[in-house]
């Protein structure tokens, strides 16, 4: 917990600028609801050739809401650093749940793993967009270092689960006859 709070108060003090302040609120914004992450299935799923690869990021989003908001969040129950350490500024509205584990890093990361493990090479914008998201998280003092590191092995674990899930179900690439 020590080197977590040392982690956040290194970020405030040395990396906290305007263009963070304006930038990051906007990156975390991303990942509220795992909008990006379903938009980025649905357009997926429109298409024969990448049906697979939507399926899988619908999947590892789900459960990780499961995994994460549903379960470990109220089980672990670890109060956010913005509610201990009330002296730091907030940039966006305080959440009002938990902070372990990190949702927006979770399901960043499942998304970003069910395209990997999909053999999509949406992989690599998406890891740079979730790396980015787990970093806001920390900047915004919102998550503490470990909540973001356990969002993101379980955020792969959960990614690797749907797109395993998805091909033993074997998602059809059918095309209609006319």
């Amino acid at each position: 917990m020590e080197l977590d709070v040392a982690i956040l108060n290194m970020i405030q003090s040395h990396l906290r600028c305007g263009f963070f302040d304006i930038v990051m609120p906007i990156i975390s914004s991303l990942g509220n609801q795992g909008a990006i992450w379903l938009l980025c299935s649905a357009i997926l799923l429109l298409f024969p050739k990448t049906r697979q690869a939507g399926a899988s990021v619908l999947a590892g989003v789900i459960l990780e809401v499961l995994c994460c908001n549903i379960f470990l969040k109220p089980f672990v129950a670890r109060p956010r650093p913005c509610d201990v350490n009330t002296a730091v500024q907030l940039l966006i509205e305080k959440p009002t749940d938990f902070s372990f584990p990190s949702g927006h890093t979770a399901c960043a990361f499942a998304a970003t793993s069910a395209l990997y493990f999909s053999k999509n090479r949406l992989w690599i914008p998406a890891l740079v967009l979730s790396v980015l998201i787990g970093f806001s998280r920390l900047y915004l003092y919102v998550h503490y270092p470990s909540d973001v590191l356990a969002g993101v092995l379980i955020g792969i674990m959960l990614g690797w689960l749907g797109s395993t899930a998805t091909k033993c179900i074997k998602i059809q690439n059918y095309k209609r006859k006319v």
